[in-house]
């Protein structure tokens, strides 16, 4: 099977006042295709750090990210940021919707980038939300729905560009035990039927178990 992601020997560091303060230390990973990788350790242990970084959010201080075949730690900002719109899906803790636009026009958002037309834009909007079970709630604004639907309007936006990576960064964070479930249950049917490969940042022992993988970084290190 191949690998999707290759991180080799990775260091990321911050400058603060004239100080180096590490965060991840020669760090190493390989991540299968149709993986379902979870991330756990404490805050502060670099899980946040190593997202951004394969998801080309950020660049390591040194060492090389490799993810479906290229090498993101060698690409421009530019390079990058058109590889992000095609590549990468992101799922956050807080949702990130625009308020004034309703969920059909906050998934459609990332299409906007595309050469798609605006009927081939609404079928594949219509497909993700019916995905996620919100086919009914389309033209509903943010405010109109549950913090589970929410999410669930977000995993929308984050697929329907039908990326390469799913990253997720704390995504039942901000949940009921119910609707954390249910977004679970959610994410382990884009893995499993969908083939998408994901990693997952979480706390939540209950959250990881669902994950086919589990990782743990301690410190900047993995463990």
């Amino acid at each position: 099977m191949a690998y999707v992601i290759s991180v080799k020997d990775v260091s990321k560091s911050y400058s603060r006042d004239n100080f180096e303060i590490p965060v991840l230390n020669n760090l190493s990973l390989e991540v299968d295709e149709g993986d379902f990788l979870s991330l756990m350790g404490p805050s502060g242990s670099g899980k946040t750090t190593l997202l951004n970084l394969i998801a080309g959010i950020d660049k390591p201080s040194q060492g090389s990210i490799t993810v479906g075949g290229t090498d993101i730690s060698k690409l421009s900002e530019s390079a990058l940021a058109k590889w992000r719109a095609h590549s990468i899906g992101f799922i956050f803790q807080f949702y990130n919707l625009i308020p004034v636009l309703t969920a059909f026009e906050n998934v459609e958002l990332p299409l906007l980038l595309t050469s798609l037309s605006k009927s081939e834009r609404r079928e594949h909007v219509e497909t993700v939300l019916n995905v996620v079970g919100l086919g009914d709630r389309m033209d509903h604004y943010p405010k109109q729905l549950s913090g589970g639907q929410e999410q669930r309007v977000a995993i929308a936006r984050a697929v329907v560009t039908d990326p390469l990576l799913i990253m997720a960064d704390e995504p039942t964070g901000d949940l009921d035990k119910n609707s954390a479930d249910e977004i679970l249950t959610l994410m382990e049917r884009l893995n499993t039927e969908f083939k998408k490969t994901i990693i997952m940042v979480t706390h939540d022992p209950h959250a990881a178990e669902k994950a086919k993988t589990t990782r743990h970084l301690e410190k900047g290190y993995l463990v």
